[in-house]
């Protein structure tokens, strides 16, 4: 049987392609801490590969000689919510079931629910011959008065360690403690750090390297013989960034999900790689799903939001750390800026936060004579159509769009995505800092450039700006026209007829540019 990338839990090795999980960690780091018995924080996106590590690491340490280790996921309690008797009932449950999987025997009393975690653990260790170290995962997933009860009993048997209570305990979840946000019904916000201060470390399993994605790929070769070329490759490194789902899905979608491709004589080239990641993105399975709740936080939002119109983030510290952490974004030293953390997020995130605009729009709204008479992309009229569109419909349609601030850009993108309707596709660039958003439409071979600016209240008018901006971005592509949107959001701004204008300007190395403001 042949074996698949995994895309779905945790990865077992007579199944899936797999990089070894142990090598993934700093193991040397995570052992002296064992040893210093501290208690620390793994922490990662999700469907990254936390919980394979972990039961990797339950694994080595029992095939040695020094502690006991165990590991429960205690996503159950999360559906009690804040009911600390019925939640505390599961986690107790999970951890008798697990300490009785190992030879310790103890029963989950919960009689006092806001202290059974604690009587639990201290009985456990007190019966085991060997310190435990203990590996809770999805504790992030418990809320409210559940999750504070949980960390102040782990700090309340803290200094009872390491013979009545773990040695060790590490937490595990998308956040690190000190995200743990805990709202109480009187209005008290409660943070993990406050709750849980014991902490000695927060570490941070990373993404796949360039090399770790190769040698994935190249346990298919070796298994079936069907290869991945270069430029594939490329590709999938480029729109992942080694992200651990979505290098697995990518390649599940190329050798499993494309019926020509199911021929291992058949190579994954450039184009198939290609026509995977848009399968992927127009999927939107359940990773990519989990992204839309997210972005609905209005921390997240105050840091995406400005990325996608070139502002800079309106969130403090703590919030863009938060959204690093949620694998959202990533900070580009060469860029000098936060950026969608890989090329597949980057498309997601317009196409998430534009889905209500794009379903309002209907067939009979729109003009899709966007074709001259030999089926070229007719890039003029592509954007005059938008104009005519904007003018009747834009106002209405900004109201549906989650962002405020973006949503003249998300409504245009939105209008592009549902005219191209899979005829080609839209690159999309993000400059934060430069005001700006750079678009690329390509159909066939045909290219169209555009930049996207707002002009708010207390600005100058942007398109000189604008026009240095896209000359650069011409330039670079290597395209001599282009289009500059001026989106007029000023609130002395003159009425929708009067501001719907066209205009042929030119850059000062020549370059032509219709600029298009509504």
């Amino acid at each position: 049987m042949e074996k698949h990338f995994n895309t779905a839990g945790p990865s077992k090795a007579e199944l899936h392609y797999l990089i070894e999980p142990l090598s993934r960690v700093d193991l040397a780091a995570l052992r002296s801490l064992i040893a210093q018995q501290r208690y620390f924080v793994l922490h990662a996106p999700r469907q990254t590969g936390k919980t394979t590590c972990l039961q990797a690491l339950q694994v080595a340490l029992n095939s040695e000689t020094e502690y006991t280790a165990v590991y429960a996921n205690i996503e159950a309690a999360q559906a009690a919510r804040s009911n600390v008797a019925d939640a505390m009932g599961a986690i107790v449950s999970v951890l008798s079931e697990k300490f009785e999987e190992l030879g310790i025997h103890c029963d989950a009393l919960v009689e006092a629910p806001f202290d059974a975690l604690r009587r639990l653990l201290r009985k456990a260790c007190a019966q085991s011959a060997k310190p435990v170290v203990l590996f809770l995962d999805e504790v992030d997933s418990l809320v409210g008065d559940t999750l504070i009860s949980l960390l102040r009993q782990i700090r309340a048997g803290y200094t009872d360690r390491p013979k009545n209570f773990p040695q060790t305990i590490v937490l595990c979840g998308v956040r690190d403690v000190r995200d743990y946000r805990m709202t109480m019904p009187d209005g008290e916000v409660i943070t993990g750090g406050s709750a849980f201060n014991i902490k000695a470390e927060s570490l941070r399993l990373g993404d796949f390297s360039r090399d770790e994605l190769v040698d994935l790929y190249q346990q298919h070769t070796d298994a079936t013989g069907q290869r991945f070329d270069e430029a594939a490759i490329e590709l999938a490194w480029q729109s992942t960034q080694g992200q651990p789902w979505l290098v697995n899905a990518l390649a599940e979608q190329a050798v499993w999900k494309t019926p020509e491709s199911l021929d291992r004589s058949v190579m994954i080239d450039l184009e198939r790689m290609r026509a995977a990641r848009e399968a992927l993105i127009l999927r939107n399975d359940t990773h990519l799903d989990q992204l839309t709740d997210k972005l609905r936080e209005e921390r997240v939002r105050r840091v995406i939001e400005p990325m996608l119109i070139g502002g800079r983030s309106e969130g403090n510290e703590a919030d863009e750390k938060y959204v690093v952490d949620l694998g959202l974004i990533r900070y580009s030293r060469l860029r000098k800026a936060l950026m969608p953390a890989n090329e597949i997020y980057a498309e997601v995130l317009p196409r998430v936060l534009s889905s209500v605009a794009q379903s309002k729009i209907n067939d009979g709204d729109i003009k899709i004579s966007w074709q001259d008479a030999i089926g070229k992309l007719d890039a003029r009229q592509f954007l005059l159509n938008f104009l005519d569109f904007w003018r009747n419909h834009g106002e209405v349609m900004m109201k549906s769009a989650p962002y405020h601030e973006a949503a003249p850009h998300l409504v245009l993108m939105a209008y592009l995505q549902r005219v191209i309707n899979g005829g080609g596709r839209i690159e999309r660039e993000y400059a934060a800092g430069s005001g700006r958003l750079d678009l690329l439409v390509l159909v066939g071979d045909q290219q169209m450039a555009i930049e996207v600016k707002v002009w708010r209240d207390k600005q100058a008018d942007p398109q000189e700006e604008g026009l240095v901006q896209i000359e650069a971005y011409l330039t670079r592509l290597g395209l001599t026209s282009g289009f500059l949107v001026i989106f007029d959001r000023r609130s002395d701004a003159p009425d929708w007829p009067l501001r719907m204008k066209t205009q042929t300007a030119h850059t000062a190395s020549g370059k032509s540019v219709l600029v298009l403001r509504g």
